[in-house]
């Protein structure tokens, strides 16, 4: 799920706070279809809830343990990037 780059970009926001559809398509620049594609398949996953706020839908990442995991991808994707030394 986190090897699409949208979905990664998307997921980064999410773990930041709640986010509508029309926020996310502004912030990732993608087509609005193709962003509701893809938090659909985070839902699916498990990756993202939703809430709703009179007729809007807000997404947010699920929990603690998929916050995390976002980070991390994205702090080894950052080392492999700069050539910054492995942790072990």
């Amino acid at each position: 799920m986190l090897a699409d780059g949208t979905r990664l970009r998307l997921m980064w926001l999410l773990i930041n706070g709640e986010h509508d559809v029309s926020a996310l398509v502004t912030a990732v620049g993608a087509a609005r279809p193709a962003v509701s594609q893809h938090l659909g398949k985070l839902r699916l996953a498990g990756l993202v809830s939703v809430r709703r706020e009179g007729r809007r839908v807000l997404y947010r990442c699920r929990d603690g343990h998929v916050r995390r995991l976002v980070a991390e991808t994205l702090h080894a994707a950052a080392h492999r990037v700069t050539g910054a030394p492995e942790h072990d």
